[in-house]
C-alpha cells in the first residue's frame, strides 16, 4: 500500500503561478481546536461514500506522529523522523471499495514528553489525496472532524532518557471504538496552513516544508519466542526464586498464542518473559473485565545486582537475587471485553515483565502480543574464517546493528533512541559491508548537513530537538562523506553534500590560535568512554589544546583534500592539504615526546593514548617530512607500550584501521577479545562500553563486521564509486579466510588459504568491475570473473 515518489505531487499545479504562490499544495493541515497545550492525543475521521471500487492515492503527514486507519484497521504509521525544513509525508495507494467508510487518524502531540528524536512545528495533521479525491477527503477541503482523546498520562521512562515519557492508559476514560469512528465528541477541524513543496516553497510562515518519505516501511511481525522464566505473587523489583510459583508457568506463556488466562479478584501476579534475544516490539494486550485493575508491561535488557552508577549486570542469563530495573507502561482496564492496550511507541530489551493487580473483579488475560519492528536491514553478504569465535561474533554484533537502525541510525534502542554521528560512521560502514540497501546512510548524511549551525558545525545528534554539539562528530561526518563516495556510486549526491564539508573545516579552523594550534572548541569534546578520562573527554579536551583534537583534525583534512579531488576540485583540495601539513608540523613540535617515543595527548606531556597515535598515523602526516623517520618509534609504542590509555569498544575502530595500516591483523583479533566474551555474559548484542556497561545494544560495537571484510579479506573501493577493487587480505593468525561481499554491480568472491606461510585462493568480481590484489609485496591486476591468486 506504500508507494514511493521523489518529488513534489502537485509541481504540476505550479506552471504558470507567481513566485510566492508556487509549492502551495491543495489541501491544509488541519487541529483539534479543543486539544489544549501539549501533551495530548486527537483523533481525526472522515465519513465518506465512495461511488466505486477505487485506489486513492494519498499523501499524510502529522505533527508529531500518527496511525491511520480504514473502517478500524491499522493501515499505516508515520511520519519518518523528521525536522521541519524536511518535514516527511507517507504516499499510499489505498485500494477503497464502492460503498460507506471511515477514514480515522490518531495523533500524538507530546511536546517536550515527546523522545527527543522527535521534532515538531506545531501540532495537526494532513491527508492530501490527488485528482477527484481532493474534494471528497482531503483535509481543509472535505470536511473533517476531530476529537481530543482522553484517558492518557505521561511518565517520566526513568531509568531511560531521551526515549519518550511512557503511558498510563485509563480504560474508563478511553475512547474505546475512535478507530473506527465512533463515540460523540468529534467537532468540525481547524484549518491550519496548506501543505508546502519542501523543495521550492520560497516565502512561508513558521511550518512545516514537506517532503516525501525516503525509507521503506519499518518491518512489523508478530514474534513467538522465549519462556516464562518466574511468576510471583509478591510486587517488587527483586526477583528471588523462592517466590517463583513454579506451577504456573506453563500457563502464562501467551506469548505463543495460545489460550488465555484469568487473575482471581485482589490478587496479584507479576510475570517475567525471557524472549531470549533482543527486541524492539510494539506491545499488545487484551483483557477482558478487571474493573480496577492495573496492568503493567515493563522492559528491561538485563537485570541488575546493583544500581549504582550505571548499573551492574554481570551474566545476563541470571535473574535470581537480581532487580528488574525497568521502563514501561501501565493500563487500567475499565471492566469491558476484549479491551485492547498498547503504547504509541515500541519498546525495547530482552526481557518484558508483566504485573497485573485486581481488585474485586477477575481480570482475563485474552492475548499478549509482541510485534517486532525495526529497519528491514539482512546480512547480504557472507563470511567465515578458520576461528570459529569471529563467526559466534557476528550474530552478536549484527543484531545489535539491526536493533539500532529504525527510522534513522540509533546509539542504542533502549536509551537515547538518537542517531549521533559519531557512532553511525561506524554503523554505515557495517551496513556497506552487508546490504546494497543505502537508504539509511542517505538518511543520515543530509539529516547531519541539515543541522549545521550558522558557525558551520553540525549537531551531534539529529534529528533531534534539544540541541547538543560534539564538535568531533562534525569531523566523523565528512569522514561519512568521504566513505560513501567511496562506497556508493553517486558523485551529485556527495557534490551536494560537499559545502557542508568545508563549513565544518572552517569551522574548526576559526579555533586556531597563536600557536597555530587548535584550541578546544566549544562544546562537549567527548572522544571515547575510556574509564579514566572525564566524560570521554581526554586531557585538555575540554577548555585547552588537545593532541587528540588536533590529530584528528589533521585527519580530516586529509580526508576532505580526497574529497575535494575526487569531486573535481582540485584547488580547494590542496588548500586542505597545505593546511593539514601546516597543522601537523605544527602538532608535531608541540606533541612529540622523544623520551616515551610517542605523541602526548596534551602540551604538558603527562598523558599518551593510543587514540593519538593512531590519529596521527591514519592521516598520513608521518609519511613525509621530519616526522617521517619517527614514524616507526610511535609504532612499536602503539604496539607495546601497556601504559597507554587504550581504546573502547567504538575508537577500536579507528584502532583496528591502524592495525591494516601496520599490517598487524594479529593486535586486532586479539582485541576483538571483549566481543568474544560476550556471549559468555548471556548477551544478545554488543554493548556500548567495557563493563559495567550502561547499554547493552550499542550499533557502534558492530563496526568489526566491516573489518571482517573490509581488513581480514581486504576488499576496499580503489577508486570513487567503488568502480575498481583492491583487495589486500590480512590474515594474522587465521589459516583461512573467505567471503562474498555485496558490490553494486554484483558480489566479490574471496577464499584463501595459507599453507607453509603462503596465501593461496581464488578471487571473483562482478562484470565491469577491475582491481587489484596486493599481498607480500606483490600487486596483481585483477579483472572481472574468478581467477587464482
Amino acid at each position: 500500500m506504500r508507494t514511493f515518489i521523489d518529488n513534489d505531487p502537485y509541481i504540476a499545479n505550479d506552471k504558470g503561478i507567481g513566485w510566492i504562490q508556487r509549492g502551495v499544495w491543495p489541501c491544509k493541515w488541519v487541529s483539534c481546536k479543543d486539544a489544549g497545550r501539549t501533551p495530548f492525543v486527537t483523533a481525526y475521521r472522515k465519513r465518506f461514500t465512495m461511488p466505486d471500487n477505487a485506489v486513492v492515492r494519498a499523501h499524510v503527514s502529522a505533527d508529531e506522529r500518527y496511525e491511520l486507519f480504514l473502517d478500524g484497521k491499522r493501515i499505516g504509521r508515520g511520519p519518518e523522523r523528521c525536522d521541519q525544513s524536511n518535514w516527511r509525508y507517507e504516499t499510499y495507494d489505498i485500494p477503497i471499495s464502492g460503498g460507506h467508510h471511515t477514514l480515522v487518524a490518531r495523533v500524538w502531540s507530546l511536546g517536550r514528553n515527546a523522545p527527543f528524536a522527535q521534532m515538531t512545528v506545531y501540532p495537526g495533521f494532513i491527508f492530501s489525496p490527488e485528482g477527484d479525491f481532493i474534494q471528497l477527503l482531503g483535509t481543509g477541503v472535505a470536511e473533517w472532524e476531530a476529537k481530543k482523546l482522553d484517558g492518557y498520562e505521561f511518565v517520566n521512562p526513568t531509568p531511560a532518557w531521551g526515549s519518550g515519557w511512557n503511558l498510563i492508559v485509563d480504560g474508563a476514560k478511553f475512547a474505546w471504538g475512535f478507530e473506527r469512528g465512533e463515540g460523540d465528541g468529534w467537532e468540525p477541524v481547524e484549518d491550519e496552513d496548506p501543505g508546502a513543496n519542501g523543495f521550492i516553497r520560497n516565502e512561508y510562515p513558521t511550518l512545516h516544508l514537506m517532503k516525501p518519505a525516503i525509507l521503506p516501511p519499518m518491518i512489523e511481525e508478530d514474534i513467538f519466542a522465549g519462556a516464562v522464566r518466574f511468576v510471583s505473587d509478591k510486587p517488587g523489583v527483586l526477583v528471588n526464586f523462592e517466590d517463583n510459583i513454579t506451577s504456573e508457568l506453563d500457563s502464562w506463556n501467551l506469548i505463543e498464542g495460545k489460550g488465555n488466562i484469568t487473575i482471581p479478584a485482589n490478587t496479584t501476579r507479576r510475570v517475567i518473559i525471557d524472549l531470549d534475544e533482543y527486541y524492539c516490539c510494539y506491545p499488545e494486550i487484551a483483557v477482558s473485565g478487571g474493573r480496577g485493575s492495573e496492568v503493567q508491561i515493563n522492559w528491561a535488557e538485563s537485570l541488575y545486582t546493583s544500581r549504582e552508577g550505571y548499573g551492574v549486570k554481570e551474566n545476563r542469563n541470571e535473574l535470581d537475587g537480581k532487580d528488574f530495573w525497568s521502563v514501561g507502561d501501565t493500563f487500567r482496564p475499565d471492566g469491558g471485553k476484549n479491551r485492547t492496550f498498547g503504547p504509541f511507541w515500541w519498546q525495547a530489551g530482552r526481557y518484558v515483565e508483566l504485573v497485573a493487580v485486581t481488585k474485586d473483579e477477575p481480570l482475563t488475560i485474552e492475548s499478549f502480543r509482541l510485534s517486532e519492528t525495526r529497519y528491514p536491514l539482512e546480512m547480504d553478504s557472507k563470511f567465515e574464517c578458520s576461528d570459529p569465535r569471529l563467526a559466534e561474533a557476528t550474530q552478536i554484533m549484527l543484531r545489535a546493528l539491526q536493533m539500532c537502525s529504525h527510522e534513522t541510525y540509533m546509539d542504542c534502542p533502549y536509551y537515547e533512541q538518537l542517531q549521533y554521528a559519531g557512532d553511525t560512521r561506524l554503523e554505515c560502514l557495517a551496513t556497506y559491508a552487508i546490504t546494497l540497501d543505502d537508504r539509511l546512510p542517505r538518511q543520515a548524511l543530509t539529516a547531519y548537513d541539515g543541522s549545521r549551525h550558522i558557525s558551520g558545525v553540525t549537531e551531534s545528534r539529529y534529528p533531534c530537538h534539544v540541541t547538543q554539539i560534539i564538535p568531533a562528530f562534525s569531523l566523523w561526518w565528512a569522514g561519512m562523506v568521504h566513505d560513501y563516495s567511496r562506497w556508493r556510486d553517486d558523485a551529485d549526491f556527495v557534490q551536494g553534500l560537499m559545502p557542508g564539508v568545508r563549513a565544518v573545516m572552517d569551522f574548526y579552523l576559526r579555533h586556531l590560535n597563536n600557536d597555530g594550534l587548535i584550541e578546544a572548541p566549544n562544546g562537549w569534546n567527548f572522544v571515547d568512554w575510556v574509564p579514566s578520562w572525564a566524560w570521554g573527554m581526554p586531557a585538555d579536551a575540554d577548555l585547552g589544546v588537545s593532541g587528540v583534537v588536533n590529530w584528528q583534525f589533521v585527519y580530516a583534512l586529509n580526508v576532505a583534500r580526497a574529497l575535494e579531488e575526487s569531486t573535481g576540485h582540485p584547488i580547494m583540495g590542496q588548500h586542505w592539504a597545505d593546511t593539514g601539513r601546516k597543522l601537523a608540523s605544527r602538532a608535531w613540535e608541540r606533541f612529540w615526546d622523544d623520551e616515551r617515543g610517542l605523541l602526548a595527548d596534551d602540551l604538558a606531556h603527562t598523558s599518551f593514548s593510543e587514540h593519538t597515535q593512531c590519529l596521527a598515523l591514519l592521516s598520513g602526516a608521518l609519511d613525509e617530512g621530519d616526522s617521517a623517520k619517527y614514524r616507526d618509534r610511535i609504532v612499536q609504542g602503539l604496539l607495546n607500550d601497556e601504559n597507554l590509555h587504550r581504546t573502547t569498544i567504538s575508537y577500536s575502530h579507528y584502532l583496528f584501521e591502524t592495525y591494516k595500516l601496520l599490517g598487524r591483523i594479529d593486535k586486532m583479533i586479539e582485541r576483538m577479545d571483549l566481543w568474544f566474551t560476550l556471549k559468555g555474559l548471556g548477551l544478545k548484542t554488543a554493548i556500548e562500553m567495557p563493563e559495567p556497561s550502561r547499554s547493552d545494544c550499542h550499533g557502534w560495537a558492530a563496526h568489526p563486521i566491516y573489518h571482517y571484510f573490509a581488513t581480514i579479506l581486504g576488499i576496499r573501493p580503489n577508486s570513487t564509486g567503488f568502480g575498481s577493487v583492491v583487495i589486500e587480505p590480512e590474515l594474522g593468525p587465521l589459516t583461512s579466510a573467505k567471503g562474498s561481499m555485496v558490490h553494486p554491480r554484483g558480489s566479490i568472491d574471496v577464499d584463501l588459504k595459507v599453507e607453509s606461510g603462503v596465501c593461496r585462493g581464488s578471487i571473483s568480481l562482478p562484470s565491469g568491475v577491475t582491481g587489484v590484489f596486493k599481498h607480500g609485496g606483490k600487486t596483481v591486476d585483477l579483472k572481472p570473473g574468478r581467477q587464482t591468486v
